[in-house]
C-alpha cells in the first residue's frame, strides 16, 4: 500500500466515521462498535503514513514499513 493508497482508506474511513457520528444518538451497540473499530483502524493508518514519511525522509525503503498492532498504537502518549 502507497501513501496515497492510505489516504484514500483513510478518507473513506473518515467519511463513514461521520456518517456514523451525525447518527449516534439513535445507534445501537453494533454501531458503537464499528465507531470504535473505526476509530482504531484510522490510527493504524494515520501511523502508518508516519512511518512510511520517516523512513523515505531516512533514505529507507517506506514500503518496509509495517502496520502496527492497535493495542501499540492506542497506546502511544498524546
Amino acid at each position: 500500500m502507497d501513501d496515497q493508497q492510505i489516504l484514500q482508506r483513510i478518507h473513506a474511513l473518515v467519511e463513514e466515521e461521520h456518517d456514523l457520528l451525525s447518527r449516534r444518538e439513535s445507534a445501537g451497540p453494533e454501531q458503537h462498535a464499528r465507531i470504535t473499530h473505526l476509530e482504531e483502524t484510522l490510527d493504524q493508518c494515520w501511523d502508518l503514513l508516519r512511518r512510511r514519511r520517516a523512513r523515505q525522509s531516512a533514505g529507507l525503503d517506506p514500503d518496509d514499513a509495517e502496520v502496527a498492532p492497535v493495542a501499540q498504537v492506542e497506546g502511544y502518549l498524546q
